[in-house]
């Protein structure tokens, strides 16, 4: 896993988030697959699921106050993380796996207490 190549937070704190080597290329094989190179991926934490908050990764262009963001991949991948989330995702690390039984992102954060039994949510 690299670390981030630049980090610009709109606030003094960090996000922290860690981008493995193979979730930044399937994040830049899918935007050049839209072709487009005006959208980061946005990490957010949300109300919801059995545990209480889930993940939430989409591409937004939007640009919001507090957002703090990193770049990976030589710059062709920023990760956007918003002030609220921030916290919950500290030292958090997003991976892509792709094996026979599983394909996806993960995401392995040291701040969830537990998870729910289907994985999909954490407190």
């Amino acid at each position: 896993m690299t670390a981030p190549e630049t980090t610009t937070p709109a606030t003094d704190t960090p996000t922290g988030v860690v981008l493995s080597d193979p979730a930044a290329e399937k994040v830049k094989a899918l935007l050049a697959q839209e072709g487009r190179d005006d959208l980061a991926l946005r990490v957010a934490v949300q109300p919801g699921g059995c545990s209480g908050l889930r993940y939430q990764l989409f591409f937004d262009e939007r640009s919001l106050d507090g957002d703090a963001v990193q770049e990976y991949a030589d710059g062709t991948v920023k990760v956007v993380v918003d002030r609220m989330s921030v916290p919950y995702l500290a030292g958090a690390t997003i991976d892509f796996v792709d094996t026979i039984e599983k394909q996806g992102f993960t995401i392995d954060n040291p701040n969830a207490g537990g998870s729910c039994a289907c994985g999909e949510s954490f407190h």
